[in-house]
């Protein structure tokens, strides 16, 4: 609903469905991101005045899809509801291509590099979750070694209580690695909590972002690679300039060597790297706007064929004014698909100045990760100084005095 709604903002995707097999696990990533999808749909300026948001967010019936569906019947779209939407030309900058490029880029980097820092900080949590758990069963297994009730014969020990000694000492010693474990799970949970999820959070605005200028960034191209040559019964008549970026204008010619009366023609953006268009973008805005772009240009093509033959077979004029009619509803249809190109950049503006409001997310991303760093290794370190006294025991010697390894032939009496 959003996105029909909402064709030219940032709609976040919403995570995937599992109908089977759906663990433990799934079902808490999927509650986060769910999370954050909330998060940031009640955040965006727009939609948080929508009454279809609003009364998904207060409604506490069992129907709430019906209510939903009811709410959004025959609402149209932003472009429609917007009273800027006829002026958005208006609040457009004159260099609109160039900044439109450079923030794509921009924010395209910042991506690739939020990314990244998202994939380490969760290998770090899960580093932090490991070693709780190996410190953890490093505990239990002192804890066992310190319980073991097998008897020892006097030959093995050679009437020494030094084994007795270190099983007493040990089996305390697991309480303290439990604590240990404790505290570096809950470094890795806070870690988690803090850092990671606002970096997805941050991340899933980015990837909308990317899919939003997509749209932009296709109609831009291909309005910038509009041309119209028609001419109607060698009348000419006010050009209808599609785009501000067409170099010249359209323009009605009646010399057949220079044009081809009634023909209409346009070119699709090329794929390569160079215009910043990829294969995603024309799959994309093909099946969006640009392809009714298409349709509609073409249907005002086959249009002005057929007027300039009913013209020249001198057909009856109310065929021919019939034809004009059309034609006329035709370039209203096209000049109000100019505005909503118009429009679309509009709102691309409005998101990116959006996303850059969200840029200082990062400072209390590193604050958080830094506190995190430091209370961990603080609490663990206290946990540290506490054991080792109780080790003192493991090194005393038969009065009380530390006392080195020994090799056990240092024990043996020569035959």
């Amino acid at each position: 609903m959003l996105l029909q709604k909402f064709p030219y903002r940032m709609v976040p995707a919403l995570p995937p469905k599992r109908m089977l097999g759906a663990d433990r696990e799934f079902i808490e990533a999927r509650r986060r991101a769910l999370k954050r999808f909330i998060n940031l749909v009640a955040r965006h300026p727009p939609f948080s005045e929508d009454v279809v948001l609003k009364l998904f967010l207060s409604f506490s019936g069992p129907d709430v899809q019906n209510k939903l569906k009811e709410c959004a019947q025959c609402v149209g779209d932003e472009f429609m509801n917007c009273k800027l939407a006829a002026r958005a030309k208006d609040f457009l900058p004159a260099d609109i291509q160039t900044q439109f490029a450079i923030s794509r880029e921009l924010i395209r980097n910042i991506y690739n590099s939020f990314h990244k820092l998202r994939d380490r900080a969760e290998r770090m949590v899960s580093r932090a979750i490991d070693n709780a758990a190996d410190l953890l069963i490093f505990g239990k297994e002192l804890s066992a070694l310190g319980s073991d009730t097998t008897p020892l014969p006097s030959w093995a020990t050679l009437n020494s209580g030094t084994w007795g000694s270190l099983k007493q000492a040990l089996k305390g010693l697991s309480v303290e690695f439990a604590l240990l474990a404790d505290k570096a799970a809950q470094q890795g949970k806070q870690e988690e909590n803090d850092v990671v999820e606002k970096l997805n959070l941050f991340l899933d605005l980015l990837q909308s972002y990317k899919e939003t200028d997509l749209a932009a960034g296709g109609a831009l191209a291909f309005w910038k690679s509009v041309s119209i040559t028609c001419e109607v019964q060698g009348r000419p008549r006010s050009a209808l300039v599609i785009s501000p970026w067409v170099s010249g204008s359209a323009d009605w010619h009646r010399d057949p060597l220079t044009a081809r009366p009634g023909w209409l023609s346009w070119t699709l953006p090329s794929t390569n790297t160079e215009s910043g268009v990829s294969g995603d973008l024309c799959e994309r805005h093909e099946k969006g706007v640009l392809h009714k772009h298409q349709r509609a240009l073409h249907k005002y093509s086959l249009m002005k064929r057929q007027l300039t033959s009913a013209a020249v077979q001198n057909r009856e004029p109310e065929s021919v004014e019939q034809l004009e009619s059309r034609i006329v509803e035709q370039e209203n249809v096209i000049q109000t698909m100019e505005l909503r190109n118009y429009f679309s950049l509009y709102c691309l503006h409005q998101e990116t100045q959006l996303v850059h409001v969200y840029l200082p997310l990062t400072s209390h991303i590193l604050g958080a990760f830094v506190t995190s760093q430091i209370q961990g290794h603080k609490e663990m370190s206290k946990v540290w100084n506490d054991l080792q006294p109780k080790l003192q025991c493991l090194f005393a010697g038969p009065h009380g005095a530390p006392s080195p390894p020994r090799s056990p032939q240092d024990g043996l009496s020569p035959h």
